[in-house]
Parts: structure tokens; C-alpha cells; sequence
């Protein structure tokens, strides 16, 4: 018995059991759905479109006076508002089927600047997490490979060990990348050549590619997973060049959406029986295929706090049908092009790298900030755009400098905060989180 095997026939069963949660089922569900023709898909979606939408209307205080005509749930959908993350941070009761308790809490990722939460039980914690080790299995991978993953929860803690331990994986701090960190990595991967997948947020495995290149080390790696921001094109040149691998990109947002992801395309795969996706205009009319429009999804699967129709602040083409290529793996529907902002990257004078992740995963606990904007001149200083809450305190300001310090660890490097009542979206109509003016 391969070890692969031990982990999904002993271990990953244990875990369910002991932890109530279904993530082996929900994981051999998504390899079936794999070979569902076009008919099948969009029949399932139709079916799981029109239990959350007859749901939501009879148990969601949000949806209580939506009565819905015809017996077409993609006529239906339609009838619901327009779902902001504004909407949902100040009036999330509303959306929530059962109270919070026993209950799994997901934050966005605060690049946008506005962060919101969203909850939902084990089973549907399991279905997103089945979803996204399922995509890792499009690049290769199988589960108890060894995989390095950069992400923004370095204190692991006893069970998060164990569990690194137990699927070989190497866990790597994001919110910054040292010369030190960056040099143990490159020495672990070329001790296993071509053994190790490498996944994590695109920002992050482009410093890692940057790091391996400037220093001609010789790494080669199975495939690369990128997730978390966006994968740019001299990102993806970057790590090519210096992994001499694949690379797999994946599109999801943290309230709990797996939208889409690559596999034999340029194009990604959409999700369809997990999420019905619009792409809008700006007076939420559809656009065509083909056409540039605001993202707006709607999960299919979450019945604690459905989310209908929600705009997640990103822009995108989905790929007309008559430009589907013959010859492709599967028949979800394809997702032609992101269309979103370059996350930048905040440099300091002792060599390190701060990417977004750096300040959403302090500010995703500061509630006494709506909304901020880092943005650097020079080398010495940040400055951080703030609009204030309620139960904003200048204390807490206090708190946002002593944690960024554990990770900038440079007491002359100053942060400037200040005050504004609004911050310019990007181009792309979302709010800029990073405004970087230092040229390199």
C-alpha cells in the first residue's frame, strides 16, 4: 500500500470521523462529477440553483419578500438584489439561517480593502475544502505528496503540525520573505528535485521564483498551484523559468467560493455545480460572453448563509461557446480571463518583502477599521489610509504598529497613519489595498 493511499483509505476517513466532517465524500464526489457531460452539469446546477433560491426565500430574513414567478430558477435569479461586501459586513444577521454557534467562520481576504465574514457549517467547510485539494489533483498532485504552501497562519499549532507532518508539506510564512526563510526553502526543495509541488498565493510564489533565479539555483518542481491574488503574466514567465514546471492557476475568493480553475486550458474550468457566476455590467445588467463585467457569484452548496448573487469586486470574460476548444479534459464552462489590479509588493530596507496578506492578516481583526490603502514613496515608511468604525479608538492604531513590527522588526522604519473618509478604487473598480510609487 503506497503511502497516498494509507493517508485516503486510514487516515483521511479517522479524520472525518472525529472532526463530524465529510471532506474524503465530498472530495470522491468532485472526481465523479469530472466525466458529467454539458447536459449533466447544467442540469445539477439548474437543481442546486433552485434549492437555494427556494431556500433562501422561506428562511433568509434578506430574502423573505422575494416571491418567485415561473419555474425557471436561472429566470429566478434575477429577482434577487445585488449582494455587496458593504452589505454583508453591516448586516450579516440577515443572511444567516441559525445563529453563529457551532459554526465555521470565513473572512475575505481584505484585499479590496473591505473585509466581510460569512459562516457556514462542517459539511459545507468540508465541500470547499474537497473542491480545492481536488483542483491540486488536476495539477499532479495526490494527497501525501510533498507540497511547500506559502499562507498566513505561521503559528501552526499542535494538530495544524501534525497534520503538515502527516501530508509532507512544508508550511512558509506569507506576510513577509526574508534572504534567511527564502534560502532554507531553496535548500529543501533541491534536496527532493522534481519531487515537491509548491502552492500559495501568486504575489508570494513570484518572490520565491525571483529569489531562485537571482541566485541560479537549480530547483525543479513537480507543478506549481497558485491561489490568492493574481497570477500576472511575468509572474507565471518568473516561475516557469525557474521551476522548470507547469503552473496551475485557481481563482476563489475566502467567503467560501471555489469559482474556477486550470488544468489542460489557458482557460480555467468554472465550478458550476458549486457556484452560479454572472459577469454584470455596471447597472448589473449580463453582458456577452466574451464581453468584460463585474464578477458576481452565487454559492450553491451553503444553506447556514447563502450568499446570492454577490459582487466580490473583480472583473472578468467568460469565454464564448463558440470558442470552446474541441479537444478539452472537461465540460464544466470556461472562464476566459481575470481581469484584476497587480498586487503590490511593499519593499523594506533590510531586504524583505511584505505582500497584501501581510496587513489583511492583522487588519482581518481590527473591526475598528472599515477600510485602508498602504501606500509607499520610499524605502524608510508606509503610510496607511484609514476610514475609521464606530468603535474606532486611536489605541488601535497602537496595536496595527506592534504587530506589522513583529514581521518588519526595524524600529527606524516608520508608519505614518491617516485619517481619510475615502479611498479611490483602481481601475478595475476595486479598491486599491497597496499603492506602491517606488520604482525598481
Amino acid at each position: 500500500m503506497s503511502y497516498n493511499v494509507f493517508l485516503e483509505n486510514i487516515i483521511l476517513p479517522l479524520g472525518d470521523f472525529f472532526n463530524k466532517s465529510t471532506y474524503l465524500e465530498q472530495l470522491k464526489y468532485w472526481r465523479k462529477l469530472d466525466s458529467f457531460s454539458e447536459d449533466q452539469l447544467e442540469t445539477l446546477q439548474k437543481e442546486n440553483l433552485e434549492k437555494i433560491l427556494q431556500f433562501s426565500t422561506k428562511n433568509i430574513t434578506a430574502y423573505n419578500n422575494i416571491s418567485l414567478t415561473g419555474e425557471n430558477p436561472f429566470d429566478w435569479i434575477h429577482q434577487f438584489p445585488i449582494l455587496s461586501k458593504e452589505d454583508l459586513k453591516t448586516n450579516s444577521e440577515k443572511y444567516l439561517y441559525t445563529n453563529k454557534k457551532g459554526l465555521v467562520k470565513y473572512s475575505s481576504s481584505g484585499s479590496s480593502g473591505v473585509q466581510a465574514s460569512v459562516y457556514m457549517n462542517k459539511k459545507e467547510q468540508s465541500n470547499i475544502r474537497a473542491i480545492l485539494s481536488h483542483w491540486w489533483e488536476w495539477s499532479g498532485y495526490k494527497i501525501g505528496s510533498p507540497i511547500a504552501q506559502t499562507g498566513i497562519t505561521p503559528q501552526r499549532g499542535f494538530l495544524k503540525t501534525i497534520k503538515d507532518i502527516l501530508f509532507n508539506t512544508i508550511y512558509i510564512n506569507a506576510f513577509s520573505h526574508s534572504q534567511e526563510q527564502l534560502k532554507v526553502l531553496c535548500n529543501k526543495l533541491k534536496k527532493k528535485k522534481n519531487k515537491f509541488y509548491l502552492a500559495g498565493y501568486a504575489s508570494s510564489l513570484n518572490i520565491i521564483a525571483e529569489y531562485v533565479l537571482k541566485n541560479e539555483i537549480d530547483i525543479q518542481l513537480k507543478s506549481v498551484i497558485s491561489f490568492g491574488d493574481k497570477l500576472f503574466n511575468h509572474y507565471k514567465k518568473n516561475i516557469n523559468k525557474a521551476f522548470n514546471c507547469n503552473v496551475m492557476d485557481t481563482y476563489g475568493c475566502n467567503e467560501g467560493f471555489l469559482i474556477a480553475s486550470q488544468k489542460d486550458l489557458e482557460y480555467k474550468y468554472i465550478m458550476s455545480p458549486h457556484v452560479y457566476l454572472e459577469i454584470l455590467d455596471d447597472n448589473n445588467k449580463p453582458v456577452k460572453d466574451g464581453e468584460i463585467g463585474n464578477v458576481v457569484v452565487t454559492r450553491l452548496d451553503c444553506f447556514s448563509m447563502p450568499l446570492i448573487r454577490y459582487k466580490i469586486g473583480d472583473l472578468a470574460i467568460k469565454l464564448p461557446r463558440n470558442e470552446y476548444p474541441e479537444n478539452r479534459e472537461f465540460n464544466y464552462p470556461l472562464l476566459q480571463k481575470i481581469v484584476g489590479r497587480e498586487t503590490d509588493i511593499i519593499y523594506l530596507p533590510n531586504g524583505k518583502n511584505m505582500v497584501v496578506h501581510s496587513f489583511t492578516g492583522i487588519f482581518e481583526y481590527i473591526p475598528e477599521v472599515k477600510q485602508f490603502q498602504v501606500v509607499q514613496n520610499d524605502l524608510d515608511s508606509i503610510t496607511i489610509k484609514y476610514i475609521k468604525s464606530n468603535i474606532f479608538t486611536e489605541e488601535i492604531l497602537e496595536k496595527v504598529t506592534k504587530e506589522l513590527q513583529k514581521y518588519i522588526k526595524d524600529s527606524n522604519f516608520s508608519i505614518i497613519y491617516q485619517e481619510v473618509e475615502f479611498i479611490a478604487p483602481s481601475k478595475s473598480g476595486k479598491p486599491q489595498m497597496i499603492e506602491n510609487n517606488i520604482k525598481k
